[in-house]
């Protein structure tokens, strides 16, 4: 496998520079709920430290130990975008995404060391924290290489993955255009907020007159585990969620369900991987007034510990042909641990890095609040094998899916070169 010419990026292009100005000027929407962000900066826990490399042989933010803040932002490229305005956008991008995982400012110059007469370089929120184990992670929307009327803007349509396309409409779907689809994508995690929504801000900056925010979500109290050091937290419904999610120490599975392998389609994705998010609502109000044995048979697991109903503790493998005294199964047949276990997808498995959110209330006065739902696969036919089988899921009475979005995530950049350049090699 030959490696791509690459350019170092060495500091922000021109463009990136005047897109720091012009944002400065204009101002950047970053979508619904981003002012939430400053109600959830409480101090900081265990981890703000952490510094995760951003270069590499994989993207951080996959197999990275889930953080417990999220900032996810879809974005579409302006009209009159031309190729080379994209690969000088990723490249920016890649220096300044460098610079803040290592817990530093945007540029040299940053929040306060500039000219005092032009807009700081840095939006300087984040002054004075640490990394706080931020990630940045980077996807391309199935848009980018061709729009929907079968548009080439960039001369890489022959470059498309097959398996990237629009996901297939599921049963109960019911999406909203204005939480799904985008050209590009980054997904920041980090132990602080501040930290997580300052990356995004900066990001969204550099870009001014290239793309903009299509739609972004904010997340909290991350509902999965991957990393075997980790306790399984929960969801908004207050059951452990993600006991059986893949973990970076079965390095195995990993390389058998996450990471795109030589030969699965081009070149460029090798090492890479394939993003699935879903915003998931949950009816908080119906699932509040339901029976602890009923929320405990939809999901087929005890509350408390997270046992699977069959018996032992949350990390005993569940015994699905197990009955009762009076010969009823243990686990029902529609429960959600039993449609999403592999037995029952055909060895499917996901990477999850879901979290919680809450968007406020509606306009009826419902919590406006659920999970928004990521996966990492190395074939999307992995969650939409997941996802069809969970049609029959009785958890379908509680959630209702509203946002919908797949990316193809390349794999790390290196140190002399910049996330996505095997794309244009």
């Amino acid at each position: 496998m030959t490696e791509p010419e690459e350019t170092a990026p060495t500091g922000l292009s021109r463009r990136g520079l005047l897109g720091l100005v012009g944002a400065g000027a204009a101002g950047i929407a970053l979508g619904g709920g981003a002012a939430a962000a400053i109600a959830l900066n409480t101090p900081n826990g265990v981890g703000v430290s952490t510094v995760y490399p951003f270069f590499g042989d994989h993207q951080a933010g996959i197999t990275t130990p889930a953080q417990d803040r999220l900032h996810f932002a879809a974005y579409d490229l302006s009209a009159g975008t031309t190729r080379d305005d994209l690969i000088e956008l990723l490249q920016d991008w890649t220096y300044a995404a460098a610079r803040l995982t290592a817990g530093q400012e945007v540029t040299e110059g940053g929040a306060v060391d500039g000219s005092p007469l032009a807009p700081p370089d840095d939006t300087g929120e984040a002054l004075g924290l640490p990394a706080s184990g931020l990630t940045i992670t980077f996807g391309f929307g199935p848009t980018l290489f061709t729009t929907d009327d079968g548009t080439d803007r960039f001369g890489i349509a022959a470059k498309k993955p097959d398996l990237l396309a629009k996901l297939p409409r599921f049963s109960g779907d019911a999406l909203r255009p204005e939480s799904g689809g985008g050209d590009l994508c980054i997904q920041a995690c980090a132990d602080d907020p501040q930290v997580a929504v300052h990356a995004i801000r900066n990001l969204s900056r550099i870009a001014f007159g290239r793309a903009s925010i299509r739609w972004s979500q904010l997340g909290f109290g991350r509902t999965s585990s991957t990393s075997t050091a980790q306790v399984t937290p929960r969801n908004l419904f207050g059951f452990k969620d993600g006991t059986a999610n893949i973990k970076a120490e079965d390095p195995t599975t990993v390389k058998a369900q996450v990471w795109v392998a030589e030969g699965d389609g081009p070149e460029w994705m090798t090492g890479g991987s394939y993003l699935v998010t879903r915003k998931i609502r949950m009816i908080i109000e119906a699932w509040d007034r339901t029976q602890l044995q009923e929320q405990e048979n939809v999901i087929g697991r005890s509350k408390g510990e997270g046992a699977p109903l069959s018996g032992g503790r949350e990390f005993t493998e569940p015994e699905f042909a197990a009955t009762g005294a009076a010969g009823q199964e243990l686990i029902p047949a529609d429960s959600h641990v039993l449609l999403a276990h592999p037995t029952s997808t055909g060895g499917a498995q996901l990477l999850r890095r879901g979290y919680n959110f809450v968007d406020g209330n509606d306009e009826l006065g419902r919590l406006d609040a659920g999970l928004f739902f990521i996966s990492f696969q190395r074939s999307p036919e992995q969650f939409i094998a997941v996802q069809k089988n969970l049609a029959r899921d009785a958890l379908n009475e509680y959630i209702k899916h509203v946002g919908s979005a797949i990316f193809a995530v390349p794999p790390g950049a290196t140190k002399n070169g910049y996330v996505g350049s095997g794309l244009f090699a």
